[in-house]
């Protein structure tokens, strides 16, 4: 697979990058911790991807609550392979703990995220949100003191907008940005994107598929499937439910069959082909659930086949 550098670091990631969010819980959400994909669930998911070619994990200190760190240093030491690995800190790993970036914590968050995953140092580090009482200076310098004593190799910021990351490069500049970016969700487009390439930082989506929107399970006047990001966490998406998008991702479904491939496919497909997108990361259910990925990796698109789908979606 294909391979690509972040920033102007020597790091380099994978174009397709497995998400581990759901690996022990739903994300970071303490009301799901100890759900999501169990050990033995997310262990088939890391093999398929690490035979498929996907050598970049994401996960954060506080998916599951540490569960899908411990789960994928599990993972590494039973397979004796070194996967690149992504992960991040700011939410709180129980109900009630603290959060955030001060640089006291982040030293504490990043020695614990070590343990689990067992190794001694992570390739990124990021700031999983922007958080409004730690100056910028003082987040740069506490990352750059990492890179500097080996802990990590790079840095960036993830779930940061324009206002903020534009803040952040009054000080310093990250290797990377990781926001949700999809057919469905293009804020980006105004301020980040234009904010990553004057500066040279690289930018990895989360979140391809719009929680599922994009593989056509969601339909007009039917319930949402079981254990489905609707079904469990529909906070994020349910301003999707309306009639504009129905009709768009109807349209959308039949360019898909026309071009004999799957709406996923076709939406992974779209990011890709985006200038301004280094990789793209996945969240898996199953391992089966790669396919599209892989898929699109092959099944290109020019510039103006891109921009007739973004036209799909206003």
């Amino acid at each position: 697979m294909e391979r690509r550098p972040l920033g102007g670091t020597d790091v380099e990631v994978s174009r397709i990058i497995l998400g581990c969010g759901n690996f022990g819980g739903i994300g970071s959400a303490p009301e799901f911790f100890g759900q999501g994909e169990s050990e033995e669930e997310a262990f088939r998911i890391m093999d398929a991807a690490w035979e498929l070619g996907i050598t970049t994990f994401d996960t954060a200190d506080a998916y599951g609550g540490g569960r899908s760190e411990t789960i994928v240093g599990k993972w590494i030491a039973s397979r004796s392979v070194s996967p690149g690995l992504v992960t991040k800190t700011f939410n709180p790993m129980e109900a009630g703990a603290d959060h955030g970036l001060a640089r006291t914590r982040m030293t504490r968050q990043l020695e614990s995220s070590l343990e689990r995953l067992g190794v001694d140092r992570v390739d990124v580090y990021l700031a999983h949100e922007f958080d409004p009482d730690v100056p910028a200076n003082e987040l740069v310098g506490t990352f750059e003191g990492l890179v500097g004593i080996s802990l990590i190799r790079a840095w960036g910021v993830s779930n940061f907008d324009a206002e903020q990351l534009r803040s952040l490069l009054e000080t310093g500049t990250p290797a990377v940005v990781q926001n949700s970016y999809s057919l469905l969700d293009r804020a980006d487009e105004r301020g980040v994107v234009e904010l990553c390439a004057a500066f040279g930082i690289s930018y990895t989506p989360f979140s391809p598929l719009a929680g599922g929107w994009l593989t056509g399970k969601y339909k007009r006047d039917t319930p949402v499937p079981e254990g489905s990001r609707m079904a469990m966490r529909p906070g994020p998406y349910e301003h999707l439910r309306n009639e504009g998008t129905f009709a768009a991702l109807d349209r959308f479904a039949e360019v898909a069959a026309q071009r004999g491939v799957q709406p996923a496919t076709l939406a992974i497909s779209w990011l890709l082909a985006q200038p301004h997108v280094t990789a793209v990361v996945v969240g898996p259910r199953r391992p089966e659930q790669l396919e599209p990925a892989l898929t699109a990796l092959e099944h290109r698109l020019s510039q103006s086949e891109a921009e007739e789908l973004a036209a799909l979606f206003g």
